[in-house]
């Protein structure tokens, strides 16, 4: 029995490390067997990141962003930074494209994923309320909004530590929210945002924190924002006077030029907001790529054809209109080829894909049959080796039934030479024709004919049948006549089953049974086994 329990611990390790060898993956700790899905996961952000820097590759961008998103949707704890930085690109992409509702629907699944998890980036949890912010502001729902730029802006101070002033990226923060609420009218709460976008901005002037240029174009970016709230609320002249203070070194960056026009064009200075769109010529927006965008004739030469027609400059106008529209062609081109680009390898990442799939159900495919095979070869082999130690114990059994059979019947044996030893005239009726029953049956062995019964035996004994069943009752263990009689028929089975190879149907024969049935239900009666049993167990 040891030994067969150690051939299954060897055929269950070789199974096991078949299975391992067939799966592909790495066996061992957990950490191993997580590697293939968080490489996975890695990879696809990595990609998603090189098409976003790449500009003008958004389909991909997000098709890789998303990809690595759904790889660890199921279980994020996996790599909660990746998770984290490919469902907010993703998101974000979505905002990008108009889907507000697709893009909420991941930031709320995120969220509800993120809550009460530690290992979740915290200024994911900020990044994540801004975007949410932002899609209910699109999907009018200004009071929500409202709600989560606070949710966000909290979430920032207690990544910060507290109340305490002095980070850029929180000023900024409040920048663009100040943008947002200003945009949809909400004058009074975009005020708010205002004073804390200025008041963490010289927190850091103050601290020292950020490059002295770039805090010099922050504060021009304060100032132009005010005069846009000013203008906005009907309060002109402070507005105009707001404006006139801003030194000139301060309106340098895209953003701030923007906001530059914007307030002129609203003054009906329009002059001034076409001198301040040729600006936009020097920035790095003119010459961040090689192609042209509609982001570009949106944000550059639609406005600023507009500044200079309303401005009288009918040339530079004319001029701005030509180029518009050959801007448009230009872009229009472009965009068809860059989407034919785009779509081409979508296109072959999703044959890959299909391939890879395929592969890969090919091989669990077979992995499966492969383990099915080996389980099956395993519970055959078990239950074969629970049928021999069955077998084992069976054998054993009978071989014990058997030492107590030749026991029982040398007791026997031995009582009925107690009797013959015995004086006669110390002996009782009852023992008398027991033993003249019992010679009868040794010389003449009449239990070998069917058709003996006690009126048979009492006539051969030239008695009555009563005084015979007294006898038997009295000297042996059998409770009746007939029990005394396929006693004897049985016992006479058992010696030609051990001294001859004669067929079991035939013994039965000669022992006196009518039928092979009743012999088989007495031989089991009497001993506990079968014949068959018997036989092997006396040649064990």
């Amino acid at each position: 029995m040891k030994l067969a329990l150690h051939h299954i611990n060897i055929i269950l390790c070789f199974v096991l490390t078949l299975m391992a060898g067939c799966s592909g993956k790495p066996t061992g700790d957990s950490t191993s067997e997580l590697t293939e899905t968080v490489w996975t996961a890695r990879h696809n952000l990595e990609v998603g990141l090189e098409y976003d820097n790449q500009r003008h590759q958004m389909r991909l961008a997000e098709l890789y962003y998303r990809k690595a998103y759904e790889t660890l949707k199921d279980n994020p704890s996996q790599a909660w930074d990746v998770y984290a930085e490919a469902g907010y690109r993703y998101a974000c992409l979505l905002y990008r494209r108009g889907d507000m509702e697709g893009a909420l629907t991941v930031v709320n699944e995120m969220l509800d994923k993120a809550e009460g998890q530690k290992d979740f980036p915290a200024t994911g949890r900020t990044g994540l309320l801004s975007l949410m912010a932002q899609c209910q502001l699109h999907l009018a729902m200004p009071e929500a909004a409202k709600q989560t730029f606070d949710k966000a802006y909290q979430n920032e101070l207690t990544v910060l530590g507290g109340e305490e002033k002095g980070d850029f990226n929180l000023a900024i923060m409040c920048s663009n929210i100040f943008y947002s609420l200003f945009e949809i009218g909400e004058y009074d709460e975009a005020k708010k945002w205002l004073g804390r976008y200025e008041d963490e901005l010289l927190a850091c002037e103050k601290l020292g924190i950020g490059d002295s240029a770039l805090i010099e174009e922050y504060k021009g970016s304060v100032a132009l924002y005010k005069a846009r709230y000013l203008q906005a609320t009907g309060r002109m002249g402070e507005a105009a006077a707001v404006f006139a203070s801003i030194p000139h070194s301060q309106i340098s960056m895209l953003g701030n030029i923007q906001d530059a026009t914007g307030y002129l064009m609203a003054a009906g200075r329009y002059a001034e907001a076409a001198d301040m769109y040729a600006r936009l010529d020097t920035t790095f927006a003119a010459v961040d790529s090689s192609h042209t965008t509609f982001d570009k004739i949106t944000l550059g030469l639609a406005p600023r054809y507009v500044a200079n027609r309303r401005a009288g400059h009918v040339a530079e106008a004319l001029e701005l209109a030509d180029k518009t529209f050959a801007a448009i062609d230009s872009a229009l081109a472009w965009q068809k080829q860059n989407d034919a680009a785009e779509l081409a390898v979508i296109y072959q990442t999703h044959e890959k894909e299909l391939a890879l799939e395929e592969s890969q159900a090919k091989i669990t495919i077979y992995n499966i049959l492969a383990f099915s095979f080996f389980a099956i070869m395993i519970v055959i082999f078990v239950a074969l080796w629970r049928l021999a130690i069955a077998h084992r114990r069976e054998v054993i059994k009978n071989r014990e039934l058997y030492d107590l059979i030749q026991h029982e019947q040398l007791r026997e044996v031995r009582e009925i030479q107690r009797l013959v030893r015995q004086p006669e005239q110390e002996r009782t009726p009852g023992e008398q024709i027991f033993l003249r029953l019992v010679e009868l049956m040794a010389k003449e062995q009449p239990y070998t004919n069917a058709e003996l019964n006690r009126d048979t035996l009492a006539a051969m004994l030239a008695t009555n049948h009563r005084y015979i069943d007294e006898a038997i009752r009295e000297c042996s263990d059998a409770l009746s006549t007939n029990a005394f009689i396929n006693g004897y028929r049985v016992d006479h089975a058992a010696r030609l089953l051990t001294q001859t190879d004669e067929p079991i149907a035939l013994i039965a024969e000669m022992s006196g049974f009518a039928n092979r049935t009743t012999f088989n239900e007495q031989f089991r009666s009497r001993y506990k086994m079968t014949p068959s049993e018997y036989r092997k167990a006396a040649k064990t």
